[in-house]
This record gives C-alpha cells, structure tokens and sequence, in this order.
C-alpha cells in the first residue's frame, strides 16, 4: 500500500461530519499527510436556505489544529455540486487523493438509515479507498 500523501473529507457542519473531520485530521496529522476539508454548495445554500460554507472554516481549522494537524497540510474547498460528485472528482486526477472520509450521515438525516445517500454511493463509486466514520454516540 503507497504512503497516504493527501485525504480529503466531507464537511458540512454535522455532528457525524465533526466526527470524521476529527478522524481524518488526526490521521493527516499521524502521517504527515495534507488534509483538504470539502464543503459542498447546493442549490439550498445558494437560495439562503441554509449556512454557506464560508462560517464553517473557521470551525474546520480550529478541529484540525486541535487533533494535530500542521496549519499548512489543511486546504478548505467549497465546491458547487452535491457533497458525492463533489468528493469523488477530488478522486481522479489531476486532484487525485488518495482516501476520501465521510461521516455515516450529514444533515440531510434520514430517521432510521445507518448510513446517508452520500456515503453509500462513495463506497459504490469512488476509486480509491473511503472510510465511513461512524456517528458518535449522544452525550
């Protein structure tokens, strides 16, 4: 298996996106890795219906900072499109990562669905290997 040189995941405000930021940046951060955090914008966003990305990045920076991660191995990315076309074109060249993580669901939550739509058609899609953080428990 080659050494992982850059991971991307998927954000998008979520408790299950937190917890896979978390575990991809802990990761970057263990094997020196760059680490790029994916928004993607929908038509949602675009109408003012909900959160742009632009007030997550802060958030995004100070999660991978305290997990480790080196300031200049993060790139934050807000990418038109829906959240899976928008990871698996990070999977092809000339971006070519090398490990996409998603969290089991995003805030699209479907009540009883262990994993979300974007994370099922990952897993069925991408090239290259996805990890599925799995939802943290209620506190």
């Amino acid at each position: 298996m080659k050494a992982l040189v850059t991971i991307a995941v998927g954000y998008d405000g979520s408790p299950d996106s937190v917890a896979a930021l978390r575990w991809a940046a802990r990761l970057a951060a263990q094997c020196q890795a760059r680490l790029k955090v994916l928004h993607a914008v929908g038509l949602l966003e675009h109408a003012g219906l909900t959160t742009m990305g632009s007030p997550l990045r802060d958030d995004v920076t100070e999660i991978a900072l305290n997990e480790g991660l080196d300031q200049r191995e993060l790139e934050w990315l807000v990418i038109d499109g829906d959240p899976c076309s928008a990871l698996l074109r990070l999977a092809v060249p000339p971006s070519a990562v090398d490990l996409l993580v998603v969290g089991s669901r995003g805030s699209g939550r479907h009540a009883g669905s262990l994993l979300g739509s974007t994370s099922l058609e990952l897993v069925e899609h991408s090239g290259v290997p996805v990890v599925v953080v799995p939802s943290t428990p209620a506190a």
